[in-house]
């Protein structure tokens, strides 16, 4: 029988994007520790996902600064407070033992937090999965739809699918890491991925470290011994291709789900959670806040420096509820400064 380790903390966070990075600061700040929960493999949300490349112009003190950029700054930000992460796995459900929720993941993982707050932007990005006969059999037996850990690909022969900068990312990385070329399959003449992004890939098709398909996609895939081995692909004009594969990624974004949250007894609003905006963000469910693109209230917009506020509000309001008895001034960092946890 397996046995979990049980993760204590003040504060759970479900989502790992920049507002979720942020309020671990902000909590850090008041000396209140916190631990982090997503269903995707890496910190970042969206901006790492989706996007990582691409520039952001709204975020104070920055006239442009790369979505990925931003991220690594918030972990930066972040490290002195020394923020727990379970990554990878989805929060399921919840109950209440005494003064601590306790989470349980979808991989049985159990956490618990005196406050949860969830900051999941539009909910659990999950991956969009192509429609293909088989691809469950061959899913975590050559079909993945994250990289985890790029090193263990290095000797296998990879194809990727994907027009946007994710799949032109790996592509790249793994065309100049990897012995055997990479094959890139895209349904569209054109990417939807940053400009030099694409001019590395048709260089590396010169180059001869990378084979691209345009105007195509996978149309069915085979394997045996319960492992994926080869892909069959078809061009517009009805060429077909067969690519020996040892393993597929079909990068084709996430899709947004509100998920198992949407069981928890929660106020929903057209697939968002009602916070009361006047009382630091919290939900119905006292000890449960909502932050960022998964809340909703009158006057809501959806921007990342609109998320950083209200991580900001959501710790002092669970400042009150693990210290009822304590009472906490505000100080100026500049006086104050940033001191992490020892």
């Amino acid at each position: 029988m397996q046995i979990f380790k049980m993760i204590k903390t003040d504060i759970l966070i479900i989502g790992a994007g920049p507002v979720g990075l942020f309020a671990v600061f902000e909590a850090g700040l008041m000396k209140l520790r916190c631990h982090i929960i997503d269903i995707v493999s890496s910190p970042g949300g969206q901006l790492t996902e989706l996007y990582p490349k691409k520039p952001i112009y709204d975020i104070p003190g920055y006239p442009k600064i790369l979505a990925g950029k931003l991220i690594e700054n918030l972990l930066e930000q972040a490290k002195p407070f020394k923020p727990g992460f379970t990554l990878g796995e989805r929060a399921d459900s919840f109950k209440k033992i005494g003064e601590f929720f306790e989470i349980t993941t979808n991989m049985g993982t159990k956490l618990q937090g005196k406050v949860i707050f969830i900051a999941g932007g539009l909910g659990s990005m999950e991956p969009r999965k192509p429609k293909i006969s088989l691809i469950d059999k061959f899913e975590r037996k050559g079909i993945e739809f994250y990289v985890k850990n790029p090193d263990a690909y290095l000797d296998k022969k990879i194809s990727i699918s994907g027009g946007g900068d994710s799949a032109l990312d790996w592509a790249i990385y793994f065309s100049k890491k990897c012995k055997n070329p990479i094959n890139l399959i895209h349904r569209s003449k054109s990417f939807r991925a940053n400009k030099d992004s694409v001019d590395k890939i048709f260089e590396l098709k010169k180059g001869g470290k990378l084979n691209l398909y345009l105007d195509s996609e996978v149309v069915s895939i085979d394997g045996e011994n319960d492992h994926l081995n080869s892909l069959s692909v078809k061009d517009r004009n009805e060429t077909k291709y067969k690519l020996d594969t040892d393993c597929w990624f079909p990068l084709f974004g996430l899709v947004p789900k509100l998920g198992p949250l949407g069981n928890w007894g929660l106020d929903l609003e057209r697939n968002a959670i009602k916070v009361d905006n006047t009382n630091n963000y919290s939900t119905n469910i006292k000890g449960i806040f909502a932050i960022g693109d998964i809340n909703t209230y009158e006057g809501k917009l959806k921007l990342i420096l609109c998320g950083f506020h209200e991580a900001t509000l959501a710790v002092h309001g669970a400042y009150k509820i693990i210290h009822p008895d304590k009472k906490k001034n505000l100080k100026y960092t500049t006086i104050q400064g940033v001191t992490g946890f020892d």
